[in-house]
């Protein structure tokens, strides 16, 4: 990918991130909110609005270092277990292994009642749901059935590492940030694996138009000469 297209991409992702946890901070921390419109403080509301943009925008980063992160574990995971088929069991068991460790050893230590545990199963299918919605997209997008199991890995085991930070060292009654952080993740995520092939493409017809003008300078410089 070239740097201007890299640049495009996360600036995309940014704003993506940052837009997606403004509006849902305001659904989901309403209660933070609500005081300032009652009272009349505009400024103040704005100022908390601003500061979940910035919120999203940090979540965006470290999605996007995910992703990469990702990337190279995908190149290496293929190279260790030698076939795609058999990588792609990894895979599976690894979702498997995420998922047992996100309820067991995340969720059961903060969840005291029934609503907790509604609250975070809640957000399990929701996560679980988004993953199978866009590695099916990716598959129709590329036709190739073999990058579905990749995608559900990404988006689960890739995002829920992302979303520990949100659930590392909770103790007691649920948090509303362990919601609202799910979102940017998951939004921004699901962006990076559908559109970094529309980024590479455009990257690659940069390079052959660069290419193009720099023979036609070329040409028309031995032209002149002659």
């Amino acid at each position: 990918m070239t740097i201007r297209n890299w640049v495009k991409f996360f600036l995309m992702c940014l704003l993506i991130g940052g837009v997606v946890t403004g509006i849902a901070g305001i659904f989901v921390r309403w209660n933070f909110f609500q005081p300032y419109l009652a009272a009349g403080e505009l400024g103040e509301f704005f100022a908390a609005f601003g500061w979940m943009i910035l919120l999203g925008c940090t979540m965006s980063v470290i999605a996007q270092a995910g992703f990469f992160a990702y990337l190279t574990l995908h190149q290496v995971g293929v190279g260790i277990f030698r076939t795609l088929t058999l990588w792609n069991w990894v895979q599976m068991l690894l979702v498997v292994i995420l998922l047992v460790d996100l309820v067991v050893f995340r969720f059961a230590p903060s969840a005291e009642g029934a609503k907790d545990w509604l609250f975070y199963i809640g957000l399990l299918v929701f996560l679980i749901f988004a993953a199978i919605a866009t590695a099916v997209k990716k598959v129709q997008l590329t036709g190739k059935r073999h990058v579905l199991v990749s995608a559900i890995f990404f988006m689960i085991v890739i995002t829920s590492l992302e979303w520990i930070i949100a659930l590392m060292g909770r103790q007691g009654n649920i948090d509303t940030y362990v919601a609202l952080l799910l979102f940017p993740l998951i939004a921004v995520n699901a962006y990076q694996l559908l559109l970094l092939p529309k980024y590479n493409s455009k990257s690659d017809e940069d390079r052959k138009r660069l290419e193009q003008r720099k023979l036609e300078r070329k040409t028309k410089s031995s032209s002149a000469n002659a």
